[in-house]
């Protein structure tokens, strides 16, 4: 079963229209410089009244271990997503981790071999920008990458594109932030969030029969 993964919630009622619409997972961003972070109270209260069986990803750029471990008991997180340099030992201290690499060319594939974490996270590459940039890249990197684990596909998917990412990627994995926005950075648009899961479905289940 594909993963879908609706990154950088803010608000209960995005949070609920998610899960409602049939996310597997959903992303909580504590990196104060994203237009999509969250304090500790709104993780906690939005966390809080999910339902049993939606799996809560922190998001984190470069921060601390033990500010990490502190966030994880405070706001009930299951899975840590590292987005910044972190070497392959950091990635250690933690149970559950995707990595979120940025890809920009092929040789980019080269240091998944160094980490051994749940699933890697490929994102497009920016020099500014920490993942939500909204732009696509070479999905057949994407194909490469999988020789090496699990594939969270992101980076500028969108309800339009999402049905042709996973028909040629087939990921383990898909992440979406500001695809399924409307105007303003870290809200989102409930009928774009609720094409997006419908289309992805679909298409997973096509390569699932197809198999």
């Amino acid at each position: 079963m594909l993963k879908i993964k609706i990154c950088g919630i803010t608000t209960n009622a995005d949070a609920g229209a998610a899960v409602e619409h049939g996310a597997d997972a959903l992303g909580f961003v504590f990196y104060a410089k994203s237009p999509r972070s969250v304090t500790l109270e709104q993780a906690r209260e939005i966390i809080a009244s999910l339902p049993d069986g939606i799996t809560k990803v922190g998001v984190f750029v470069d921060e601390q271990p033990d500010r990490i471990k502190e966030i994880v008991s405070l706001v009930g997180l299951d899975v840590i997503q590292l987005h910044g340099s972190e070497s392959p030992d950091d990635c250690k201290i933690y149970d559950k981790v995707y990595k979120a690499i940025r890809i920009k060319d092929l040789s980019d594939l080269e240091q998944l071999a160094k980490y051994n974490v749940l699933a890697y996270l490929l994102d497009t590459y920016s020099p500014d920008e920490h993942g939500g940039t909204g732009k696509t890249f070479n999905w057949d990197i994407a194909v490469q990458a999988k020789k090496y684990g699990n594939i969270i596909l992101a980076g500028g998917l969108n309800p339009d594109n999402i049905e042709a990412a996973i028909k040629h990627v087939k990921p383990y994995g898909i992440d979406v932030s500001s695809g399924v926005e409307g105007s303003i950075k870290g809200i989102k648009d409930h009928s774009k969030l609720k094409l997006f899961i419908e289309r992805a479905r679909k298409a997973s289940e096509f390569f699932s029969s197809s198999h």
